[in-house]
């Protein structure tokens, strides 16, 4: 593979992605970058086993494998969907120097993978729009965003409240069920941008009652609020909107809330490098 262009694996930790897709986002990518950038699918991607692409072992095989190849510059995870927590233990210990060169690249679900890359100390690390987001209103501007980063090492698409702290960005239901995890990393001194979509604003409070005293947010410097969408009208209104109830457990947690966050589960979504802003 020529190294004058940026190689680009695309693996589905979760559920798996139609060809059909795969070819619409080769396309973009070839009128967007040029010789600059090549797409290269795992075949995994269009597997199906269930809600899964595939079994945990095909899942986690894949993984490994555009992980430890030195042809592929980037990992860039092609949908969400459950499945991220499931890929065995086992692959994070045999991951090797060229895994860990890579710029890995996503949101939603994947987040419980990058969360263990980042407690593991791999530093090319971020939040950003994923393949399937071509399929919203407005997805080519997310794709664009995306590659944009990934191709040209562009900045203007990152979140523009970063201020030079380490900062990092997650689903909210994700970052709480993996606080327990014995891998989850420690977030003193981060900014924590957290957003989510369809959950009840009940289950949004719960998992916050949880997650702001777990070990792994002890002494973070404080949360910025995305976008919570499509949340389901409940029989009994909760009584209080999602900012109210970030900010209810923030005060009573003693952790500063920030304000908003340009990210979300939506084609507006912005880019977060894990850890502090690069320069430039």
């Amino acid at each position: 593979m020529s190294k004058s262009k940026r190689h680009i694996a695309l693996v589905c930790p979760g559920g798996p992605i139609s060809p059909d897709l795969a070819d619409k986002l080769g396309e973009f990518t070839a009128a967007h970058c040029g010789d600059r950038a090549e797409l290269h699918f795992h075949p995994q991607c269009f597997l199906e086993a269930g809600h899964f692409a595939g079994t945990d072992a095909e899942r986690s095989a894949a993984f490994l494998k555009v992980a430890n190849d030195p042809a592929f510059d980037a990992v860039w995870f092609a949908r969400g969907g459950y499945g991220a927590i499931r890929l065995d233990d086992a692959v994070y210990g045999k991951l090797n120097d060229a895994a860990r060169a890579k710029t890995w690249f996503g949101y939603s679900d994947n987040g419980a993978i990058l969360a263990r890359l980042y407690g593991m100390g791999f530093k090319n690390l971020a939040h950003g729009p994923i393949a399937v987001d071509l399929n919203r209103e407005g997805g080519e501007a997310a794709i664009a965003r995306a590659l944009d980063y990934l191709v040209f090492n562009k900045q203007d698409g990152l979140e523009p409240e970063l201020d030079g702290r380490p900062t990092v960005a997650f689903n909210i239901t994700v970052l709480s069920n993996i606080a327990a995890a014995p891998w989850a990393p420690s977030l003193a001194g981060h900014v924590v941008l957290m957003e989510d979509v369809g959950e009840y604003l009940y289950r949004i409070d719960r998992a916050l009652g949880g997650l702001m005293v777990s070990l792994m947010m002890k002494n973070i410097a404080g949360v910025r609020l995305g976008r919570i969408t499509d949340i389901p009208e409940n029989d009994r209104p909760f009584g209080a909107d999602e900012e109210e109830i970030v900010r209810y457990w923030c005060e009573r947690t003693g952790v500063p809330y920030l304000g908003r966050a340009g990210i979300g589960h939506d084609a507006k979504n912005k880019i977060v490098p894990f850890g502090p802003r690069p320069e430039g």
